[in-house]
């Protein structure tokens, strides 16, 4: 009997430490943020810190809301989401322009959705920064983006 006994107490325990871990999971992941919300690579670098001191409190109409991801600046519940700490690109034959003094790369491709993705060129680390609403001026964000992204010194340009 008291093998039976030892056995079930194995059972019972394997199935609460299993029901917790799947609790726990399930916790985690409530808690972490939305696919393209998440902190970048590199979001701890200091310029990322420099840089979020001057995201402006509205972008493209829109109110900056709050997150709690590092490096990560979302206006509109999601409307317009910025990464700093990102990659930057390698040299591409994606459209690059300068907006005001800061060279953005459009990354053909990059969303399926009707998102727009633009990434700086020659900064680094780099911002990205993803537009929801496929008839948003884009450029006019990018402009107010610049007093936040020019604290990332440039290094390269757009050709």
């Amino acid at each position: 009997m008291a093998r039976r006994s030892r056995r079930t107490l194995v059972i019972a325990v394997t199935a609460t430490g299993a029901a917790l871990a799947a609790g726990g999971m399930i916790a985690l992941s409530a808690a972490s943020p939305p696919p393209g919300r998440e902190s970048a690579p590199n979001a701890g670098h200091p310029a990322c810190g420099r840089a979020a001191a001057h995201y402006p409190s509205q972008l493209l109409g829109k109110e900056r809301s709050s997150t709690s991801a590092e490096g990560v600046a979302i206006w509109g519940d999601g409307a317009v989401v910025l990464r700093c700490g990102t990659a930057p690109p390698k040299p591409t034959t994606d459209p690059c322009f300068n907006v005001n003094g800061v060279d953005w790369v459009l990354r053909e491709g990059a969303s399926d959705n009707g998102e727009r993705v633009l990434i700086t060129y020659g900064r680094a680390p780099a911002v990205e920064v993803t537009v929801a609403e496929a008839s948003a001026p884009a450029g006019d964000g990018l402009a107010d983006l610049n007093a936040a992204v020019k604290e990332i010194p440039q290094t390269a340009h757009c050709v």
